[in-house]
């Protein structure tokens, strides 16, 4: 037993040796990024240090009093969680903080957040959005949450406050995006155009660790994502495309597999092969999912690792936003798989 240990702490010391940290790879890379001059590596790393501090107080759900309803709604009329809060404080505080981004935007606050530098300059080039607890009513039952976030170059003029312009940029523009899964292992997920790449935090040291480079979705895929307690209110083509995946053919019928929480199934399906679906219904006309918070980032992320994001019918990230909170039936997943459910929707209409 002893033997095994000792081999066990060797093989992890040598894989954390081997493996870049979220700093080193943030420096060297840094030069990619077109417009570089410090700030988007800066709210990389800030938006890291958030995420530390949230995955500790998610780690003490159960024992502390941080579970549960917080009693206020927000801006979309759902009850906020008190991690909802919680993480929302701590990055929004963590960005403010740093003084790297001229305004934020988050899915629970009803407006955005103008950002001045302590001498009440406006000069920073950046704005973040971001969905601070995805899944967070999945905490009371220990099941994986996320933080999702994306960024974007200001359009208004660089010294002047930020405008609702500044967020309201199609998914084109993005300059980056990314994820945080607080599940068995702490992982942040980012993309700033040139490829996806997965950080796993080591608990002990509280670093990232390069574990996951140039992440790609598989070329075919056997799982759906899909809350299937809702067939009856999904528009036709959802219900063909269901239809198909459940047939009995060569390849099929494929894996039905839904968490719940965003960041987890969109994690799980990148890494085995699947599609994500969150269409309209009947309850939700427009769809449920937001388009500035969720799906643009996802969509980047899934794009940049070879996959393929729609509404059904168009890009996703080609969409022009008309507000910020605005919501949108989400297709996302390996490319093969969205283009086929984009078929039977086209089928349908």
């Amino acid at each position: 037993m002893r033997k095994f240990a000792v081999q066990f702490n060797s093989i992890d010391f040598v894989m954390e040796e081997r493996n870049k940290t979220l700093g080193e790879f943030i420096i060297e890379n840094q030069k990619a990024h077109q417009y570089s001059s410090g700030e988007l590596s800066k709210i990389i790393n800030s938006i890291r240090l958030a995420a530390k501090v949230v995955n500790y107080k998610v780690n003490k759900a159960g024992l502390v009093d941080i579970v549960g309803a917080a009693g206020d709604q927000n801006i979309q009329g759902e009850d906020q969680q008190k991690l909802d809060v919680y993480a929302n404080e701590v990055f929004i505080q963590t960005l403010i903080n740093r003084e790297i981004v001229c305004g934020i935007a988050s899915e629970e606050n009803d407006e955005f957040i103008t950002v001045e530098g302590l001498d009440k300059s406006h000069n920073n080039k950046y704005v973040v959005l971001m969905d601070p607890l995805d899944g967070s009513s999945n905490i009371d039952v220990n099941v994986s949450v996320g933080t999702i976030f994306s960024v974007y170059k200001r359009v208004s003029p660089i010294g002047t406050p930020v405008t609702l312009e500044d967020f309201l940029q199609p998914g084109t523009a993005q300059v980056a995006a990314g994820y945080v899964v607080y599940g068995t292992s702490t992982m942040l997920v980012y993309t700033t155009g040139h490829g996806v790449n997965g950080f796993t935090l080591n608990p002990a040291i509280g670093t990232f660790y390069l574990s996951h480079p140039n992440m790609k979705f598989p070329e075919k895929g056997n799982i759906y994502s899909v809350n299937e307690g809702n067939y009856i209110q999904f528009p036709q083509g959802v219900k063909d495309y269901i239809k198909y995946c459940q047939a009995e053919e060569e390849d099929r019928p494929y894996t039905s597999r839904y968490i719940g929480s965003l960041v987890s199934d969109f994690h799980r399906n990148m890494i085995k092969g699947g599609i994500y679906i969150y269409p309209t219904s009947s309850k939700a006309p427009k769809g449920k999912l937001r388009l500035l918070y969720e799906c643009n980032p996802m969509a980047f992320i899934a794009e940049q690792a070879g996959g393929k994001s729609s509404d059904g019918f168009t890009r996703t990230m080609e969409t022009i936003p008309t507000e910020l909170h605005q919501r949108v039936p989400f297709f996302c997943g390996v490319e093969a798989m969205v283009e086929k459910a984009e078929e039977f929707m086209k089928n349908a209409k």
